[in-house]
Parts: C-alpha cells; structure tokens; sequence
C-alpha cells in the first residue's frame, strides 16, 4: 500500500473527526512508519483488518477536505503569501534603483516578514 503524504496533513486538520483506534493506525503507519504486519501484530487483529480500518480512516480525511476544503484553501493562502512577498522585493528593488524612498523601502521589509510568517 503506497503511502499517501497528503493524509499526514489530513491528518492534523481532521484527526480527531476519527475514532481513536483510526487515529492509533493513522499514526502508527504514517507518523511511526510502521508496517501493516507491525500494526496487526501490536494491535491483535489481522494485516487486512489493519488495512481496511486504514483505508476507511483516509476515505474519511478525504471526503470531509472534499466538504470544508480548509487544506486547499491553506495551500492557496500560502501560494497568496509568497506571491505578495515577490511583488514587494520587485516593488523594493525598483524603489532601490530609483533611490525613491526609504518609507517604502521599509514598508516593503515588513510586508515581506508578515508574508513570510502568515505562510509558515
């Protein structure tokens, strides 16, 4: 079963939708990298009971980010930022070059820094 990073930060934003025994396998394979084998025999069930409890777990992450969209819309909030974070060092650099003014100079930095801090 080829591991899908995506469900790792489905993860942090829906995990505790799950029950604590999807969450456990969740965490198990993704976050302690552990086998489906290694899960099973830790937990007292079969490799496929530990597959299927999985496979339900990320069908779960998916559908709820399919109805609130909050990790697409913190990827475009990122992509947002560091667009805003280029256009102010070109805005920076053409007030460097035609020696414009410090102001905006200094404005530019901060927008930069809040920028770069909201995209984190």
């Amino acid at each position: 079963m080829a591991k899908d990073l995506r469900v790792t930060l489905l993860k942090d934003f829906y995990g505790k939708i799950l029950t604590q025994k999807q969450l456990s396998f969740l965490e198990y394979y993704y976050d302690d990298d552990l086998s489906l084998a290694e899960i099973a025999e830790n937990e007292g069930i079969t490799r496929q009971g530990v597959r299927d409890a999985i496979k339900r777990a990320e069908s779960q992450l998916f559908e709820i980010e399919d109805k609130l969209q909050l990790v697409r819309k913190l990827d475009e909030i990122k992509a947002g930022c560091k667009e805003i974070s280029n256009y102010a060092k070109e805005i920076s650099e053409h007030n460097m070059r035609c020696a414009i003014s410090k102001e905006i100079s200094d404005l530019t930095v901060k927008i930069r820094a809040i920028a770069n801090e909201l995209s984190e």
